[in-house]
């Protein structure tokens, strides 16, 4: 094989692990295109960065890169490279080894890279009740290139959309840009970019997470609302409740609840709280004897204070109700009207006594109604009362249809009388707007013919009935055309001469047949 060699090679920082950076070759004279190279890098400066493998089609040895290059840390690499023959012919094995060596440098070119931060990810803390402005932290980036440029730094605004935060572009410094609640959020996870002042397309991205810290702000409360009750024959120093506290703060852990009565309440012996010192506390009888009749309510003022900073309390009123138990101290009842009842009645019989009087007042109820609607009955009139029917004859009067000109009902009650009731003997005229005429300058012919042709009927015997109507038309005095009024026309037909319908032609000879048939009779004429 060919004896010694220096390679050089230039790869840039920025070359992926994995990728070829170089080639070498080792050529073997006695063998020429059939042997078959294997290559090896020594043990030594680049062993753990570099690796080298046989290019099986041109024998080549072919250089990659194991981890990354950095120009910053090492801008250079030298180590040597191996080669050997795998087909050896064993006449030749006293020849010499069938291997050569060669050295290869490697020369880190550096690249343009974007700001490298300090750390792989921050984390600060903040109180929930910081103030808005307040600084709680930093952070840090470089440009490591020769000729390092400035940086500035940004929130990544998808990341913190609502904009809790806030960050100086020169110093790097977070603050909170709004107020804090560690009840709503408890901890806030961003991204902070970094980018080149000279070049702002190399930028570099690192995530910061901010714990909220809690501060005691709510004072702990009963956690449930309990429903309790104390037996009447409960005796001394027996638990009748247990209870136990919440607090609207996320609590760290080992908080403790103390639990007291009130100041008030400890000079009443009735009840006391009992603490049990594992956050939860019992509620004793003080005495013996309750009884609903003298007081069906006690109300207990328990005090509940936490261990935080600073120390919150509250004040919680607990209701207790006194019931009736059996002896073994099962509640039998509860209820309000239990203390009215005499002693032994049961619910079935309150429920029977109960019943009773209902049915009793619906009888009487019912007893009331009848007695007013028979009275009404008596007062108004029925229509199959007889004294109050009318019966009608249709035999004189202003025709057949004149008995339907009254109604009984009118007399019975004059409020229901119908407005603009049509007489049926008379046929009403057509409903028609009025006219409007020309004002009359003297109507005293007129109101003289309507008062002489109601005193001639006044005074006439075989005028018509009272309820008929009589219609007269008057179209005044002074006519050149004299009256057109059948009131001054020939009172008899017998005045009338028709004979000149005949001299009319055959379409009246009907007409001339009717009207001159009586002057055309004569009895001693023989047909």
């Amino acid at each position: 094989m060919s004896r010694g060699g220096i390679f050089h090679l230039k790869v840039p920082e920025s070359s992926p692990v994995g990728s070829a950076i170089g080639r070498i070759r080792a050529v073997d004279p006695d063998f020429g295109e059939n042997a078959e190279i294997e290559y090896n890098i020594v043990p030594g400066d680049g062993g753990n960065l570099f690796d080298i493998t046989t290019d099986e089609n041109t024998q080549e040895g072919v250089i990659k890169l194991k981890k990354p290059l950095d120009f910053e840390t090492k801008k250079a690499y030298t180590f040597k490279v191996e080669a050997s023959n795998l087909h050896l012919d064993h006449r030749f094995h006293s020849v010499g080894p069938f291997k050569d060596t060669a050295t290869v440098k490697i020369n880190v070119l550096d690249v343009d890279e974007p700001p490298i931060f300090s750390k792989p990810m921050y984390t600060m803390e903040v109180y929930e009740d910081t103030p808005v402005g307040t600084i709680i932290g930093a952070v840090t980036a470089q440009d490591l290139d020769v000729g390092s440029s400035s940086v500035k730094y940004f929130i990544d605004w998808k990341s913190d959309v609502d904009s809790y935060f806030t960050i100086d572009a020169t110093e790097g410094t977070i603050a909170t840009n709004e107020l804090l609640d560690r009840e709503s959020t408890a901890q806030y996870n961003f991204s902070i970019i970094a980018s080149k002042v000279s070049n702002p397309l190399l930028a570099s991205k690192v995530n910061v997470i901010i714990n909220v810290l809690d501060v005691n702000e709510f004072p702990p409360e009963i956690s449930v609302p309990y429903e309790t009750s104390v037996c009447e024959n409960a005796k001394p120093g027996q638990v009748i409740q247990t209870v136990s506290a919440a607090d609207k703060d996320l609590s760290p852990a080992g908080q403790r609840f103390s639990f007291r009565l009130s100041p008030e309440a400890s000079t009443k012996p009735n009840f006391t709280v009992h603490d049990y010192r594992n956050n939860t506390a019992g509620i004793e009888t003080r005495r013996s004897g309750y009884s609903r009749r003298q007081q069906e309510l006690y109300f207990l003022p328990v005090v509940i204070e936490d261990s935080s900073y600073p120390v919150q309390s509250s004040t919680n009123t607990m209701t207790i109700r006194v019931c009736r138990c059996d002896s073994d101290g099962t509640i039998l009842s509860c209820n309000v009207e239990a203390i009215f009842l005499p002693v032994g009645l049961s619910t079935g019989a309150l429920i029977a006594i109960l019943l009773c009087i209902v049915i009793l007042l619906v009888i009487v109820v019912l007893y009331v109604a009848l007695r007013r609607q028979k009275k009404k009955d008596t007062l108004m009139t029925s229509k199959e009362d007889i004294r109050d029917n009318v019966i009608h004859y249709d035999d004189e009067g202003g025709g057949e249809e004149d008995t339907q000109a009254f109604d009984i009902g009118a007399l019975r009650n004059p409020k229901v009388i119908e407005d603009n009731k049509i007489r049926r003997d008379i046929k009403p005229d057509t409903l028609c707007f009025p006219r409007q005429r020309p004002p009359v300058e003297d109507n005293r012919d007129i109101r003289d013919f309507i008062n002489q042709r109601l005193q001639e009927n006044d005074v006439d015997p075989t005028a018509p009935p009272y309820d008929s109507l009589a219609t007269y038309a008057y179209e005044g005095n002074g006519s050149v055309a004299e009256s057109l009024s059948s009131i001054d026309s020939l009172t008899t037909e017998a005045d009338q001469d028709y004979d000149y319908l005949s001299d009319w032609g055959p379409r009246f000879k009907v007409l001339a047949e009717m009207f001159g048939e009586e002057e055309s009779y004569n009895p001693d004429k023989v047909t």
